[in-house]
């Protein structure tokens, strides 16, 4: 299996947008016309593309159909689909590099949440039967999360404000963010409650956005990036859908992903060219990482992604602002991704990792670390 690499990466700029449609096109060309002018590519150059969307977010099936058009009728291309955010696209496109089925990928994911009631919507991923009749909107979910946090000492709802603070000054710096500015957490503090004990800043906004990351094997990397972003660890794990069958203050799910890309890059340097999650025995986390992109659109589920991901205090987190503001549907985890690459390819960071979440109140966890050689 050949070495993998993050080359390309670009995302739409985050919020409600009129001029989209739910197919995405409108959003996903001038990002794919970004990246291929970034690394010199055109589309005749990718050997597999795959989206992440939602029918459901859409409203209709088979809508990443009409993303299609974006990519074009020609040159003929290999393509797929995943009904995730488009990090489990990446992860996709990853496979097909790693057996030699593409030298080159593009993963790409996208949504239009403001056409829909979005935390409504979420409620369809609950349990079928007990659960998801009752409709509880994902703030709802999340509330009781945080509540479970506040009641057991884990957390103040200052905690919460002050990492919804920092998010908004960072984001200043991030052009394509929704939500940004210089506010105090005791500011926060003062607003009023949209689920107790959540805030309105406690929560990612609803907007529309793109994100994509094309990826390329060893033997292209270099050719296409100055400093290429080596993916050294590229780890998924899911936890039970029924909220009532796991404890909620932990995210075992995310901590296992944490420990099998550790166990990978241990591996990867000992020039092992085999891994398997048993390897993760005796390694404590993803040790030194300078920035931590965390798929967080809660302000405790980032408190909660530190700890189970046995984050240092010497990580950046979040230094884009993260989801809480920008969080569009489907694309919210690739861009995390995308912007921990980032970091390394313009050599701020020597090791980054980027995380993507998906289900209620952090059920399902991807975590692909990623290194500047």
């Amino acid at each position: 299996m050949t070495d993998v690499a993050v080359v390309g990466f670009a995302q739409s700029p985050c919020g409600v947008r009129e001029d989209a449609t739910t197919s995405g096109v409108e959003m996903l060309v001038p990002i794919f016309a970004e990246v291929f002018g970034a690394t010199g590519l055109t589309k005749a150059d990718i050997g597999f593309w795959c989206s992440g969307s939602s029918d459901y977010l859409a409203g209709r099936a088979f809508s990443f159909v009409s993303a299609v058009d974006a990519i074009g009728a020609v040159p003929p291309a290999m393509e797929s689909h995943v009904e995730m955010d488009g990090a489990w696209a990446l992860y996709e496109a990853w496979v097909k590099i790693l057996t030699g089925e593409a030298e080159i990928a593009l993963a790409y994911g996208f949504g239009k949440s403001s056409g829909a009631e979005l935390r409504r919507v979420l409620a369809l991923q609950l349990d079928p039967y007990l659960v998801a009749p009752l409709w509880p909107d994902s703030v709802s979910v999340a509330a009781l999360q945080a509540r479970l946090g506040l009641e057991a000492g884990r957390w103040t709802e200052k905690d919460m404000a002050e990492v919804a603070a920092r998010s908004r000054a960072a984001a200043l710096a991030n052009p394509r963010s929704q939500v940004s500015g210089d506010v105090t957490a005791d500011e926060l503090l003062g607003r009023p409650y949209v689920a107790e004990p959540l805030r309105a800043h406690d929560c990612a906004p609803v907007g529309d956005g793109a994100a994509v990351v094309i990826i390329a094997a060893a033997s292209r990397a270099r050719e296409l990036c100055t400093r290429p972003a080596w993916i050294t660890g590229f780890e998924h794990r899911i936890d039970s859908g029924a909220l009532g069958a796991r404890d909620l203050l932990a995210v075992p799910s995310a901590t296992a992903a944490g420990l099998a890309c550790a166990a990978a890059a241990a591996a990867r340097a000992a020039g092992a060219k085999e891994h398997s999650a048993a390897g993760a025995d005796g390694v404590d986390g993803v040790d030194e990482v300078d920035v931590a992109e965390l798929h967080a659109p809660f302000t405790h589920q980032e408190l909660l992604l530190r700890e189970a991901l046995r984050l240092g205090d010497g990580a950046d987190v979040n230094p884009s602002g993260g989801a809480l503001c920008g969080n569009p549907m489907f694309a919210a985890g690739l861009a995390r991704i995308g912007m921990a690459a980032q970091a390394v390819m313009t050599g701020r960071a020597r090791r980054a990792l980027g995380h993507a979440t998906s289900g209620p109140a952090l059920q399902q966890n991807l975590v692909c670390v990623l290194e500047g050689q």
